[in-house]
């Protein structure tokens, strides 16, 4: 499995790539010297760890993703439940609403999404 830990700037790099993917690498040096301010060796350097880690890949010089920003995402909040409440949902949404209350939306889309969801 990959290992979807990303720090800050390679958030920022990943974030580049899963807005322009399939781009060439040529293509993700100019964007990181523009948005990074990145020199060749730096975007490459990069490129080369986000791929060692299974999370994209550089084929022929076009460089794509292998998760997707969404596949990303869940795996993180899956993870941060897991370390942080014992993987519990409900302990994390009881820390999430011990602040903050839901709104009437809310609760409706988290209703729908546990119907959907319901391991019947």
């Amino acid at each position: 499995m990959a290992e979807y830990k990303l720090g800050e700037i390679e958030m920022k790099f990943a974030d580049i790539i899963w807005s322009n993917e399939p781009l060439s690498s040529s293509m993700l040096v100019k964007l990181c010297a523009k948005e990074l301010n990145w020199k060749k060796s730096t975007t490459y350097t990069i490129l080369r760890r986000v791929c060692e880690r299974g999370l994209f890949q550089n084929n022929n010089s076009i460089v794509s993703s292998l998760v997707s920003k969404e596949e990303y995402f869940s795996h993180q909040s899956e993870q941060f439940v897991e370390d942080t409440f014992e993987g519990s949902l409900p302990k994390f949404m009881a820390a999430f609403t011990r602040r903050k209350k839901l709104s009437e939306t809310e609760i409706a889309e988290l209703q729908k999404i546990i119907e959907e969801n319901r391991g019947d």
